[in-house]
């Protein structure tokens, strides 16, 4: 019935072209109505079996498609602005974006990339013990994009190899439950979620969280080395590397497992299995709110102040990272997180920095590529909220609906449907 139901769409889609003229979307600053959920209505009609264009760097990153009534009326019912155009208009801006004298190009989007998000089940099925929320969902449920729900379990048992792109919610993969022993290992919500934890540990076959957490954390880079692609925020960004570099060292205070951790913890850390960061020390005190070194703490800049800037990249030669910083402004308003930034000296070399904070040493946005896959981090906890407690209520994004900061977790989201080569060295 699923089939036949497509099918009757798709032949819907083609007897409704109407001389083969296109829909526009425009996503230049103050002409598009709601960015956000353009970028679900490009999801939606990849979803339905039509291809589409992205235009990159034409007018903040536009998007095509040729005419059919039934896209028309959905771009009407998510209140998306879109402009109807004839062939031979699309034809010039073609021609036009084709002029080697132009930082444009045409990408073709092939197919809608199927999407997983890493993040507690427990969360998932309305008992909602960890008190915040996650930018990455909170987008996706508002441009309508769908996703599934992964963890522990699902990732060792291989389900990764069913998706194509995959985000890490707000984790912390070190064993320390996110570091909040010292403001909340009172508190009701911090307890329950370390017993749950320890529970589904002890379940899978495994002494330790941390333990359990390693094993995951390299069968997802196992994900990404098979073609996928893997996207985070905040601390499951640095937390990640940190996991991955501490590999048969306990890193892991008494009072998060029990007993007590490895001496000289800093000369035993492998930098060679990160995917981003060298060269870090960790934060031991298990009273100290922070990891390690990688999060760029001496900030010091004032919040009406704070912003980072997007790097420009060639779109026709350097196709992934144009697609990656797509937007109508390349001045993005800072936010803060667990992870709220890194610090450039300890990146490595073959990192290809998108986003930086001037003049402070500071990086917001960073790509790189694993084996046949790739993968993205990106700093802070939540674009429209600078800072994000815990205990704070979720963000409404109906009053944000242009927002450039969370267009970049949106661009990652369409990005694996361009199947376009790598970047070029």
């Amino acid at each position: 019935m699923k089939k036949f139901i497509l099918a009757l769409f798709v032949c819907l889609f083609i007897g409704t072209i109407a001389k083969a003229s296109y829909l526009l979307i425009p996503m230049d600053h103050k002409v598009q109505s709601d960015h956000l959920k353009a970028y679900g209505v490009a999801y939606w009609v990849l979803e339905n079996g039509v291809e589409a264009y992205w235009l990159l760097n034409y007018r903040g990153g536009s998007f095509a498609v040729q005419y059919a009534k039934p896209i028309e009326d959905e771009l009407k019912i998510r209140g998306v602005k879109f402009e109807i155009i004839a062939d031979a208009q699309f034809l010039k801006i073609r021609e036009e974006i084709s002029n080697p004298e132009v930082n444009m190009e045409v990408i073709k989007l092939e197919k809608a990339p199927k999407i997983a998000v890493y993040t507690p089940d427990f969360n998932a099925k309305g008992e909602k013990i960890q008190p915040w929320d996650d930018a990455v969902t909170l987008v996706l449920t508002y441009a309508e994009i769908p996703y599934d729900v992964v963890y522990d379990r699902d990732v060792l048992e291989d389900k990764l190899a069913e998706y194509d792109w995959l985000h890490l919610h707000h984790e912390d993969f070190t064993g320390q439950y996110g570091k909040f022993y010292a403001g909340y290992s009172t508190a009701k919500w911090y307890k329950v979620n370390q017993q749950k934890m320890e529970a589904m540990a002890n379940g899978l076959g495994f002494d330790k969280v941390s333990e359990l957490k390693l094993a995951v954390a390299k069968r997802i880079k196992e994900y990404v080395s098979g073609g996928g692609f893997m996207f985070a925020m905040c601390s499951a960004t640095d937390t990640y590397d940190i996991c991955l570099a501490s590999e048969g060292v306990d890193i892991c205070h008494e009072v998060f497992d029990k007993d007590g951790m490895d001496q000289d913890i800093d000369s035993k850390l492998d930098y060679s299995k990160t995917f981003a960061f060298k060269d870090f020390k960790l934060v031991k005190n298990p009273m100290e709110y922070e990891f390690s070194e990688i999060d760029h703490r001496k900030r010091k800049i004032q919040t009406d102040q704070d912003y980072f800037t997007l790097f420009e990249f060639s779109a026709k030669w350097d196709p992934v990272p144009a697609m990656l910083t797509q937007n109508h402004t390349t001045t993005i308003k800072g936010f803060m997180g667990q992870t709220t930034a890194y610090n450039r000296d300890y990146i490595k070399s073959d990192v290809l920095i998108m986003g930086e904070t001037k003049p402070i040493n500071e990086v917001r946005y960073i790509h790189g590529e694993y084996g046949f896959g790739q993968w993205t981090f990106y700093g802070g906890h939540d674009p429209e909220d600078y800072r994000h407690f815990v205990g704070d209520p979720e963000t409404d994004l109906e009053l944000h609906p242009n927002s450039p900061g969370y267009r970049l977790i949106l661009n990652n989201v369409l990005f694996p449907a361009a199947r376009k080569k790598k970047r070029k060295t």
